[in-house]
């Protein structure tokens, strides 16, 4: 049977009036819903970057100070020259040392001359000695043969008293050689303990020279230069007005001297490779590797040890670290700022989300799912802890529900963190923004923000 045009008309006002009142409800569910940017978990290579600046050091330099007082007569270098290990840098007025020196070496020449005489008195006095043992022997045969042929008479008294008297006298002229020998070796001991004194002299007055001159004690690069030819400079405290002469970099081994906060020293270790990249020198990336870790915290205000400091103050800390830049290039110097990012930990192909999703959220023990049986027994005045996670994305129906899910974390990248456990690869997770993902509840009806202006301020 055939609808009637007026019964038609109702129908069609019905269907318009339900499909309206579907609208508006769809339309009040998505204006109570609150707009977020949300990201899928992914699978990705992972870093742990820890990062220090400071400055450009080498590892071996060396001020030289003045070991001598008086004017520079010569400065034979100028800073930023190269200069070779055993190179005059300098000279310090030094004629009285010069001098000194010069006499020194005539005594020692003098000393070894009389060393010379005396040897050969020496050599005189034992032939004479040789000479009198002989001719004692010689008048002891005569003077024994005379007293066998004066006891059978042979010969007369006068003839053997004259044997007996030879006799003596070789006996006296060998003593008396033996003591110019003895007296002899003595004053040729006696010159040679004078020239081993005169040496001994000389060795300090040529130490006083040379240290009016200074020496390049290895190859380098002069890096600082504070005085010029003609100043008087003097011995004193190291680094001090007027008593350093210069400062000499070995730059061979080239280091980045970095501060590292102390909530990320524990990360660091010996040996973790380092990306390193000089203000001056903008768009170069030097690889280095950490070879010191200092064990004593610097208070940042001032860059003095907490063991060295005499106040009790509260203050941020921070640990020195050097990392040595494994090919150094010619253009880097002493003093640039460095910064240093070293690499503390890396795995490969983790699950990772955005640092920003993360959130700490309080359990409800008698309204959350999953509550700990402790939280549950806890008094009305006891809290439990926070407990970090992030909130997933679940549809219900037509609805978008905000779920809280605790997660697991591992190692801490530049913008992404490690997920050990809580969720998994392909879940969509909402990552802000900041002011409504601080505030967000269980269970909250949202909707996904695909505005230019949101996705811009993501990326």
């Amino acid at each position: 049977m055939m609808m009637s045009k007026k019964t038609l008309g109702i129908v069609v006002v019905i269907l318009a009036g339900c499909a309206a009142l579907v609208a508006l409800t769809v339309y009040r569910s998505d204006a109570d819903a609150q707009k977020v940017l949300t990201a899928k978990v992914t699978r990705e290579n992972l870093s742990s970057i820890v990062s220090g600046t400071g400055e450009i050091k080498p590892k071996n330099y060396v001020n030289i100070g003045a070991t001598a007082f008086g004017p520079i007569t010569h400065l034979y270098v100028k800073e930023g020259d190269h200069v070779k290990s055993g190179e005059v840098l300098a000279v310090i007025e030094n004629v009285p040392q010069e001098s000194a020196v010069g006499a020194q070496k005539a005594t020692i020449s003098g000393a070894q001359r009389d060393i010379a005489a005396d040897i050969a008195a020496q050599q005189v006095a034992k032939a004479n000695v040789d000479h009198a043992k002989a001719d004692l022997e010689q008048k002891d045969l005569d003077y024994k043969r005379g007293q066998e042929l004066y006891k059978d008479a042979l010969i007369s008294k006068q003839d053997f008293d004259a044997d007996k008297a030879a006799y003596d006298i070789s006996v006296a002229t060998l003593a008396q050689d033996q003591a110019s020998l003895v007296q002899a070796n003595a004053q040729t001991a006696s010159a040679r303990e004078k020239l081993t004194s005169a040496q001994q002299t000389l060795r300090g007055d040529v130490d006083q020279y040379n240290k009016s001159i200074s020496i390049a004690p290895f190859d380098g690069i002069v890096t600082n230069l504070p005085v010029r030819e003609g100043e008087t400079v003097v011995e004193g405290i190291q680094n001090a007005e007027g008593s350093t002469l210069m400062t000499l970099a070995n730059m061979a081994v080239v280091t980045a001297e970095v501060k590292v906060d102390e909530t990320d020293i524990t990360g660091v270790q010996l040996g973790q490779s380092a990306d390193v990249t000089v203000d001056a020198l903008p768009g170069k990336v030097f690889k280095g590797h950490v070879t010191e870790v200092g064990d004593q915290a610097l208070l940042r205000s001032t860059g003095v040890s907490t063991s060295q400091s005499t106040t009790g103050t509260e203050e941020a800390k921070d640990f020195k670290v050097v990392v040595t830049i494994d090919d150094p290039s010619s253009q880097l110097r002493p003093g640039l700022s460095a910064t240093a990012k070293i690499t503390t930990a890396h795995k490969n192909d983790v699950v990772a989300l955005p640092l920003q999703a993360l959130v700490m959220e309080v359990p409800d023990s008698g309204k959350k799912k999953g509550a700990s049986k402790l939280n549950a027994s806890l008094s009305g005045d006891a809290k439990p802890e926070p407990v970090q996670g992030v909130f997933l994305l679940r549809k219900e129906g037509r609805k978008l529900r905000a779920i809280f899910v605790p997660v697991q974390t591992g190692i801490t990248g530049t913008s992404d963190i490690e997920v050990t456990s809580g969720v998994k690869p392909g879940d969509e997770i909402i990552v802000g923004p900041y002011r409504v993902l601080r505030n967000l509840k269980e269970n909250a009806v949202v909707k996904r923000d695909t505005s230019v202006a949101a996705t811009t301020s993501m990326s």
